[in-house]
């Protein structure tokens, strides 16, 4: 079995890396069961789609499915209902030919119409306003989700940088199964920052990893950010 250019994610870590709850997260991507108001019988519902990890027997989930969960908390921000995600993202794998469309460059330009036909099919007739107009729709898939994301050729998703105007902090599912690393010299950003919080010189951190200090404070500032 390889995971190399998948990527390795255990729910609390994409919790902290997306900042949406472990619970949802499961709920999204495991799927989950509740009982019927109606007789009481167990219903199950499937996952939204199934991870790149599914078929592989560990509790985890993939690069991809990393991107893509963050376009469904974005949706689910503004009242759209799983259902309608669950329609939105099978057309639009089925139009693009990709099993992560939302976070494919073209769904930013395209998928706009798609989520128009998927909110009609779902009934969701009061969100039809904000997702019509061009400039309404990019309320919800704002520009700050594909802040960072590098495509390949095919359009899918191939790094991505999640600080604000700046690359040094990367995540690449070919590296380190996809675990945050400092551009330069590629170590784990939480290498470097326990090692700081342990010795506080900067410096010497940089020196025992062979990175430049300017790595090490990057790293720093990155495990900040996700734990404010």
């Amino acid at each position: 079995m390889t995971l190399t250019g998948i990527g390795l994610y255990a729910f609390p870590d994409a919790s902290r890396l997306t900042r949406i709850p472990t619970r949802d997260l499961r709920r999204w991507l495991s799927g989950y069961t509740y009982r019927s108001k109606a007789n009481g019988t167990p219903v199950s519902v499937p996952p939204l789609w199934q991870t790149e990890l599914a078929d592989k027997g560990i509790d985890c989930i993939g690069f991809r499915d990393l991107l893509e969960v963050r376009f469904v908390q974005a949706f689910r921000s503004h009242g759209v209902s799983l259902q309608t995600i669950r329609l939105a993202s099978h057309k639009a794998r089925s139009l693009f030919g990709l099993d992560y469309p939302f976070s494919a460059r073209r769904f930013r330009t395209d998928g706009r119409s798609i989520f128009v036909s998927a909110l009609e099919e779902a009934g969701e007739t009061r969100l039809l306003d904000l997702v019509r107009g061009q400039y309404a729709f990019r309320r919800i898939v704002e520009a700050s989700l594909y802040h960072g994301i590098e495509f390949g050729d095919d359009d899918r998703a191939t790094r991505w940088f999640p600080m604000r105007r700046s690359r040094a902090v990367v995540l690449d599912p070919n590296i380190a199964f996809g675990e945050p690393i400092v551009t330069d010299g590629c170590v784990p950003t939480t290498v470097l920052y326990h090692a700081f919080r342990a010795d506080r010189d900067k410096g010497f951190v940089a020196r025992v990893y062979e990175v430049p200090v300017a790595a090490v404070e990057a790293a720093i500032a990155f495990e900040e950010q996700l734990a404010a």
